[in-house]
């Protein structure tokens, strides 16, 4: 919003002697003298002697045509039926005494006011900044009308045209001001005082491709250069394509009284490319929508749009594609062909998400993939991380999150997962709900809360644990923790010192509160002013109470919590009596058993004897009371 200032200058020692003229336009007057007079325009100041309105239809020269209209004739011009009118014109000429400033004579020399418009000049708006005062005197409504108006005249807006509302704004002015005196603004304000016909702006035709946007980046945020955007995936229905129609505009006539003509909408952007049935298209009144038709990617080749589900790539890395991110409701699924096991198919800090993924190859340091099923047929890194719920993996070397878990070679490996199956096992770190071992070498860490079962057993330094507190989801292991139940029972117990404390003051205070509020209601009813410190204690008390009953809540919740957590694990106690460890091969090296009791919360041991051909371990409870872990029935 350009705005016209009108903060007074100081004003030139110079003094300028009345000047009377007739103009179109005060503020290039006032431009020409202050020039003339080797002076700042701010030392000028001027009054309205006349305001004349003119207007004509048609297009003849400059000067002819023209008629002067009354101030009842101005009123009625605000139609759309004569202001809309192409053949329309209409000026005004003011006839002003111009003068120098007299800063002491100046009765609104500390209001500081602006008049403004917006870019098409059809809204004008006072702004009045803070810190202004106004004084009230004898014509004060009148001088403030004054004082706008000349400021309208300053900017080349139209008096008494297109402002029905500025009489009210100034009536509501000046009755604050008479009532208080003297105001000071404390803030900004910007009030409407002029309004026309704002043009509806013509819209030229345009394609948009939705699918095809970048997110906007903050400036503080950092930019993923890995991201390409290498396929775009979509999903049925999703807007892909828009071709938004040319929409004629409407006319205008902004403040000046300028007339405001739309331009001709321009045709540059028809569509010229071609669909396949993947892609509906969708006539609507203002533009045609290209929508997918099932889910997966975009494609567009030989000037053909279509959506596919498969893709096939040599790799996935920083120079190719850049991380993918598909989701995994894309049904997109991604054949990464490199198989080369001196290169990586999945590249470097790589980010992918889709609902299937097939890496016939290896996964480099710090990659990340995220489907519903994903098979590597190389070798994972020690740093990359795969979730899926059904996966497959080659050999093992990081970290694997899933459901249904099948892996060739662990290679000290992390591996988490519901069911999980090892063909061969090299070390690595294992938590399930059961785990299946065909051939076991050394140094595996193996925690099951169901099962673990070892086919043929060739190393040592192992260790097989059953633990019922291990619930394994597809993407990160939670289960229930002691520490847990204990902060649990803490907090309840200090919650209901609280409780007792708090219910304590309420009954000792009661009868007071009883007494003040029956005051309090008193006064209320006959109209007397309440005192502050009965307010206070009446508040004071209810607070009290609302506390009293927010707290009885949340020690309700936390016991609810509380009986929960332990009835789980009471439940996950009975489960550890049907797990079961098993060895199907004879026992070598050294080796451990161990099972993890909930409550009470104690750790067996049991170290199966060398060439032992006891197969089927779980744990026992003897009538003395005490639990073992030895050798029983499948």
């Amino acid at each position: 919003m350009a705005l016209f200032d009108s903060t007074e200058a100081k004003v030139s020692l110079k003094k300028v002697r009345p000047i009377v003229l007739k103009t179109q336009n005060v503020a290039k007057e006032l431009m020409s003298i202050a020039k003339s007079y080797d002076i700042r325009v701010e030392s000028l100041d001027f009054a309205i002697l006349d305001v004349q309105t003119l207007t004509r239809q048609g297009n003849e020269s400059k000067d002819e045509g023209w008629e002067e209209i009354s101030r009842n004739e101005v009123y009625e011009l605000d139609t759309t039926k004569t202001l809309l009118n192409p053949n329309f014109q209409i000026k005004q000429i003011y006839e002003v005494e111009i003068f120098s400033k007299n800063l002491e004579e100046d009765l609104f020399k500390n209001f500081h006011a602006a008049v403004g418009a917006n870019a098409t000049k059809c809204k004008v708006y006072l702004s009045i900044k803070e810190g202004s005062v106004l004084t009230y005197h004898q014509n004060f409504e009148k001088d403030l009308l004054i004082f706008v108006n000349k400021h309208k005249m300053r900017a080349g807006i139209l008096i008494d045209i297109f402002d029905e509302m500025l009489s009210d704004t100034i009536s509501k002015i000046s009755a604050h001001v008479r009532v208080q005196e003297t105001i000071t603004y404390t803030k900004n304000e910007t009030i409407l005082i002029a309004q026309s016909f704002e043009p509806t702006p013509t819209i030229d035709d345009e394609i948009i491709y939705h699918y095809n946007k970048k997110e906007q980046v903050d400036a503080n945020d950092k930019i993923d250069y890995a991201l390409r955007d290498f396929i775009h995936s979509v999903l049925k229905d999703e807007l892909i394509i828009e071709y938004i129609k040319i929409k004629e505009g409407k006319p205008g006539r902004n403040c000046r009284g300028e007339f405001m003509l739309p331009k001709e909408p321009l045709i540059t952007n028809i569509p010229t490319f071609k669909l396949d049935q993947s892609i509906k298209q969708i006539d609507t009144p203002h533009s045609i929508e290209y929508r997918a038709a099932i889910n997966g990617y975009i494609v567009y080749a030989a000037d053909t749009y279509s959506v596919q589900k498969e893709l096939d790539v040599g790799e996935i890395s920083f120079k190719t594609t850049g991380s993918i991110n598909s989701g995994l409701d894309s049904e997109v699924f991604i054949n990464v062909k490199e198989t080369n096991f001196m290169k990586d198919a999945v590249g470097t800090s790589m980010n992918i998400e889709v609902s299937e993924i097939e890496v016939d190859g290896n996964t480099g340091p710090n990659s990340n993939i995220h489907a519903n099923k994903a098979t590597i047929g190389g070798q994972t890194h020690k740093t990359s991380t795969i979730r899926a719920d059904e996966l497959k993996i080659n050999t093992h070397r990081g970290i694997a999150y899933g459901k249904n878990i099948s892996i060739k070679i662990l290679e000290h490996g992390i591996v988490e997962g519901d069911r999980v199956e090892l063909e061969q096992v090299i070390g690595g770190d294992v938590k399930a709900r059961e785990i299946i071992v065909d051939i076991c070498g050394s140094y595996l860490k193996a925690t099951a809360s169901k099962l673990i079962e070892i086919k043929q057993l060739h190393g040592s330094e192992n260790v097989f644990t059953i633990d019922p507190s291990v619930k394994i989801g597809a993407q990160e292991g939670e289960g229930v923790n002691d520490s847990t139940i204990k902060e649990l029972e803490t907090s309840i117990k200090d919650i209901t010192a609280e409780v007792s404390k708090y219910t304590t003051i309420i009954e000792d205070n009661l009868p007071t509160f009883n007494s003040v509020k029956k005051k309090l209601l008193h006064y209320k009813k006959n109209g007397v002013t309440m005192p502050t410190s009965f307010i206070r204690q009446y508040n004071l008390f209810k607070k009290t109470e609302e506390h009293l009953t927010n707290i009885k809540n949340e020690l309700e919740q936390k016991k609810e919590n509380l009986l929960e957590l332990t009835n789980k694990v009471f439940s996950l106690q009975d489960d550890i009596f049907d797990a079961r460890v098993i060895n199907r091969d004879q026992w070598v090296g050294y080796n451990e058993i161990r099972f993890k009791l909930i409550n009470p919360p104690m750790e067996l041991i049991f170290k199966p004897q060398q060439a032992s051909t006891d197969k089927v371990f779980g744990l026992v409870k003897l009538e003395s009371g005490e639990f073992v872990i030895q050798a029983v029935k499948e």
